[in-house]
C-alpha cells in the first residue's frame, strides 16, 4: 500500500502489484541508470515513497543498501556515506537536492562518491538544477512519476540534464523528458504538440484503484488510462513539460496562472531561496496571487523583478516572508496549509 503524498487533498491509498513493481525495476536500468553490484543505494530520502520503490533493483542487480543512522536526510551524512562506500545513488526530492548542494558549498565538498542522484516528486527549478550540475558535475537524471504509476511516465537522461549544447537545452531541461520504455504517455485533448491539457499514461506499472474508494479510481482511470490531474505539453519530440497540477491552477479575472510559471520566474532573483505560490479567494478578480518567500529581498524588489520577466497580471499581488515553506516527510511543499493559513485556519 502506496499512500500518495496528500499535498492537495486527503490522502489516498495506491494498491501497489507485483507487475508494478516489476515493471518499474525492469525500467530503472533501461531509463533512468544501469545497477551493478559495485554500487550502493542510499535512502536519504522516505523509504515509504520513491526511494523505497528502488529497492528491487539494486537487490536484484546485487548492489548494497544504506539506510542512514540518523533515519533521515543529513547532508553532511550523506556526504560521509558517499565518501566512505562509493558509487551510492540515491533519491531525492527536489527540495532536497538543493539543500545538498547548499551544504556542499559550505563545506566545498563536490560529492565524492556519488554515482547518481535521482530527483523527481515535485518541481525542479531550472535555476537550481543548473547550478546543481555546474557544482557536483553529471550526476543528476529527472523521472516523473506518481504513486498511482510509481517512478515510471517519463525520464531525463543524465547526459541531457548535463548538455549545454543543444539549440534547445533549456526547453529540454524544463521538461521531465520523454515517456519511459514500459508506459504510453499522451495529452487529453491534444491534437499536436505544444498544446496544454492532462497528462494520461497506460502501461504495466498503473495501478488497478485505490484501496476501498471506487468513486476516486472511476475519477482516475479512464479506459485502461491513468488521468494524472497535472497539466502539461509534449513537444514534437516526446518531451513532457509540466505546467502545474491542475488543482494549484489559479484564476484571476477569467485568465488561468499556473503558479509554477510564476516560481521559476521568482527563483532566478539570488535573494530568493524558496518559494510558494498559491491563489487567494478575492471578490474582485476570483483568485489573487500570493507567493511565499524564503529568503533575503523586499517586496519592492521582487515586484520589479517580476514586472521585468513576466505580464503584469501574472505577478503576485502580496509577498509573505517566511522562515520556511512547510513540507511533508517526503519533502513537498504542503500548499494546503499555505492556503489554509490565507484563510486565517
Amino acid at each position: 500500500m502506496f499512500y500518495t503524498s496528500g499535498t492537495t487533498g486527503r490522502p489516498k491509498g495506491v494498491r501497489i502489484t507485483h507487475d508494478m513493481v516489476m515493471s518499474a525495476s525492469l525500467a530503472y536500468p533501461v531509463d533512468v541508470d544501469d545497477v551493478s553490484p559495485e554500487d550502493a543505494a542510499l535512502y536519504a530520502a522516505p523509504m515509504s515513497h520513491g526511494a523505497g520503490l528502488y529497492t528491487s533493483v539494486h537487490v536484484a542487480r546485487g548492489a548494497a543498501h544504506l539506510v542512514p543512522a540518523s533515519g533521515g536526510f543529513d547532508p553532511s551524512e550523506v556526504f560521509e556515506l558517499a565518501q566512505a562506500q562509493g558509487r551510492v545513488s540515491m533519491f531525492l526530492a527536489p527540495t532536497m537536492v538543493r539543500r545538498l548542494l547548499d551544504a556542499a558549498k559550505q563545506r566545498g565538498v563536490t560529492g565524492e562518491g556519488i554515482k547518481t542522484i535521482v530527483y523527481g516528486g515535485g518541481p525542479m527549478y531550472e535555476a537550481d538544477i543548473v547550478e546543481a550540475v555546474d557544482w557536483f558535475g553529471p550526476k543528476f537524471v529527472q523521472i516523473y512519476g506518481q504513486g498511482e504509476c510509481p517512478m515510471c511516465i517519463t525520464a531525463l537522461s543524465r547526459a541531457e540534464v548535463a548538455n549545454r549544447t543543444h539549440p534547445r537545452w533549456r526547453e529540454r531541461l524544463e521538461s521531465v523528458g520523454r515517456a519511459q520504455s514500459v508506459v504510453e504517455v499522451r495529452i487529453d485533448g491534444a491534437d499536436g504538440p505544444d498544446q496544454d491539457g492532462e497528462i494520461m499514461v497506460r502501461g504495466a506499472p498503473v495501478m488497478g484503484g485505490y484501496w476501498e474508494n471506487s468513486d476516486a479510481s472511476a475519477r482516475a482511470l479512464r479506459d485502461g488510462w491513468l488521468m494524472t490531474g497535472d497539466i502539461g505539453r509534449m513537444d514534437a519530440d516526446g518531451y513532457l513539460t509540466l505546467v502545474d497540477r491542475s488543482k494549484d491552477l489559479i484564476i484571476s479575472g477569467g485568465t488561468n496562472i499556473y503558479p509554477r510559471e510564476v516560481e521559476e520566474v521568482l527563483l532566478r532573483h539570488d535573494g530568493v531561496r524558496e518559494v510558494s505560490v498559491v491563489g487567494r479567494p478575492s471578490v474582485e478578480w476570483g483568485e489573487d496571487v500570493v507567493a511565499f518567500v524564503v529568503g533575503d529581498v523586499t517586496t519592492e524588489v521582487l515586484d520589479a523583478h517580476c514586472l521585468e520577466n513576466m505580464a503584469r497580471f501574472k505577478r503576485p499581488k502580496t509577498y509573505t516572508f517566511v522562515d520556511e515553506l512547510p513540507k511533508n516527510n517526503y519533502g513537498k511543499v504542503l500548499k494546503t496549509k499555505l492556503r489554509k493559513r490565507l484563510m486565517g485556519g
